[in-house]
């Protein structure tokens, strides 16, 4: 009995290994360099990949600002329902040397999940976020809406680390 339990758990342990975005690899390389002070205000989400946690919501905006204790305020804002929603969290960059474009973010408690920033304008202007997973993603920009040619320009090397871009939601802004 323990032989077959072992087994199934291997198994299992084998298929879970193997799942992802069906796409193999993916790259969840950051920025090497990021200027926390110019990251920092208002940004609103041009598109993301789908979770619970923001599902079906419009207008989304992500506000920074730095707390008196070295520590990132994150200011989340967006419209669900036809009414207003806000949450507010901490972030922090737990190693600015080695990993300049990794951040912890956290909306409850201590609980800290990844932040990756794979890329930044060189004007900051855009930004794209993931995280160690495939499953977050977002594209973020100073204003409203980014040019056609910006844009394309994201998707194609969102395409090259291993990201299934038609599974993009488009937030109405």
């Amino acid at each position: 009995m323990k032989l077959f339990i072992m087994a199934n758990l291997l198994g299992w342990m084998i298929c879970a290994s193997c799942w992802g975005n069906g796409y193999g690899e993916i790259d969840t390389s950051t920025v090497k360099q990021l200027n926390l002070k110019h990251f920092m205000g208002k940004w609103y989400e041009i598109a993301r990949y789908e979770h619970r946690f923001e599902k079906g919501m419009t207008h989304v905006t992500a506000e920074y600002s730095i707390r008196p204790d070295g520590k990132i305020k994150v200011v989340n804002r967006g419209i669900k329902d036809g009414k207003p929603k806000e949450i507010t969290g901490k972030a922090k960059q737990p190693d600015p040397v080695k990993y300049p474009g990794r951040l912890e973010v956290s909306f409850f408690l201590w609980f800290y999940s990844d932040y990756y920033v794979f890329e930044v304008d060189k004007n900051y202007r855009y930004a794209v976020i993931g995280s160690s997973s495939d499953k977050y993603l977002w594209i973020l920009s100073r204003t409203p809406q980014l040019p056609e040619e910006t844009l394309q320009g994201i998707l194609s090397r969102l395409e090259k680390r291993g990201y299934d871009v038609s599974e993009l939601v488009w937030v109405e802004q």
